[in-house]
């Protein structure tokens, strides 16, 4: 032991900001917004190359098809990028579970006294259905990670459950 007899023990100093833990959440998107122009454009030219070959040969209504299929495409990733900005946090403090979800629409924000909430995983209604993860407290719920897989879920509920605890108790941040 490498203390000293004659330094007094250290103090918390009075700015110290109170322990917390953070839990940021989102959804994994492989593709980039460069990424997504590429991929539409791959796709793109053997489609149209194909469309106007048939289309010199007479068969002018496949070039409309072929725009729409690709306009579709275009839509589609388009939507899927814009669903992979959704955001969540959940930040635990010594007394409260603070839940923000950021996506297209703004921000929502719940505050869930610790002491009170618990955390609950419900089971899918149905095979093909993803299970929900609820925290929970006095009457009031907030869904977290619906854009999760289920074992990112899974294990979230678990580390959740560490930081929050059970009902009336309250486990070491």
């Amino acid at each position: 032991m490498n203390a000293r007899a004659d330094l007094p023990p250290p103090r918390p100093t009075p700015d110290a900001a109170p322990p917390e833990r953070v839990l940021e959440l989102m959804p994994h998107r492989s593709l980039t917004p460069k990424t997504a122009r590429i991929f539409v454009g791959l796709v793109a030219a053997p489609t149209f190359a194909v469309a106007l070959m048939f289309t010199a040969q007479g068969f002018w209504p496949v070039l409309p098809f072929a725009g729409l299929e690709i306009g579709l495409l275009a839509w589609a990733v388009r939507a899927s990028m814009r669903s992979g900005l959704e955001r969540e946090t959940i930040t635990v403090t010594l007394d409260s579970v603070i839940i923000r979800h950021w996506d297209r629409r703004g921000v929502q924000s719940s505050v869930f006294p610790r002491h009170w909430s618990r955390v609950t995983l419900h089971a899918p209604p149905a095979a093909l259905h993803p299970s929900r993860l609820m925290l929970e407290s006095r009457g009031h719920a907030y869904e977290v990670g619906r854009f999760l897989t289920e074992d990112e879920r899974r294990s979230l509920a678990v580390r959740l459950q560490q930081l929050v605890g059970n009902m009336n108790e309250t486990p070491a941040l």
